[in-house]
């Protein structure tokens, strides 16, 4: 009996896995159409006196400005070009500061952030860290860093219903987000850790000091040089493609 409700569960708890990664898949190449950040932010202002309006508008990949997709990788997530969605090295750092009783440190790379935004509810819970490991995994697995970038770019909030890079350029600076120059990346990037409190537009003196450490990180990454690396990354090893296989059994 036991082993037969071990068995039903196993299969039912397979069955959702597998359904949880139909959006993965999708969202591949679909632009987002919003996430769950959003629609937890959205739930949390109803019972307010104010309505919350969301504010997101998709940018692509392309018209999107490097200084913006440097700002945030180096404000972020430097490994972001070479780690597989975990920054073991990090991790390891936040834990021993953490130890040593300082302010708590996170570890979390830009994959990891897509994953829990995107997908899952705010937490620190095991279930929700668990659920964000196998979505970050699937994520790094089947998608190119340069989709990764441009879906964290698209959904990460730069206020109250202020979500993704357009919407952020527009709100902060009243320009499009094609528009921005180095400093107002490096600023956008700079509020990141309290995008809620810290205004990109009226920043104050730690905001300005965090982003002139950006841009200089910026400048050490390499820039361009850097996101030619991010865009080289195309996602699922080649033993998962259909191609490899044919050309494989083709060969036999």
């Amino acid at each position: 009996m036991l082993k037969t409700i071990l068995r039903k569960t196993a299969k039912w708890l397979l069955i959702l896995l597998l359904i949880s990664l139909l959006p993965v898949i999708v969202l591949r190449w679909a632009p987002a159409p919003g996430s769950m950040l959003m629609f937890e932010r959205w739930l949390q202002a109803r019972g307010g006196e104010n309505a919350l309006v969301i504010q997101h508008q998709w940018l692509r990949y392309d018209h999107i400005p490097d200084s913006m997709k440097m700002a945030v990788i180096a404000a972020e997530d430097q490994h972001f070009a070479n780690h597989g969605g975990f920054d073991l090295a990090a991790i390891r750092a936040a834990l021993e500061h953490n130890r040593r009783g300082g302010n708590l440190r996170g570890a979390s790379t830009i994959s990891q952030q897509v994953a829990k935004n995107l997908f899952l509810w705010s937490g620190r819970s095991w279930p929700r860290k668990g659920l964000e490991a196998w979505y970050t995994f699937w994520i790094e697995l089947l998608w190119p860093k340069q989709r990764i970038l441009e879906m964290y770019l698209n959904i990460v909030e730069w206020d109250d219903g202020v979500f993704g890079v357009e919407a952020a350029a527009r709100h902060h600076f009243g320009i499009g987000g094609s528009y921005l120059s180095q400093r107002q990346s490096a600023l956008l990037a700079a509020v990141l850790p309290n995008p809620r409190q810290w205004s990109a537009a009226n920043p104050p003196a730690h905001v300005q000091n965090r982003a002139n450490w950006i841009q200089r990180q910026t400048r050490q990454l390499g820039g361009r040089h850097y996101l030619d690396q991010v865009e080289a990354r195309r996602g699922a090893p080649q033993w998962l493609s259909f191609t490899y296989w044919r050309e494989r059994l083709s060969g036999a």
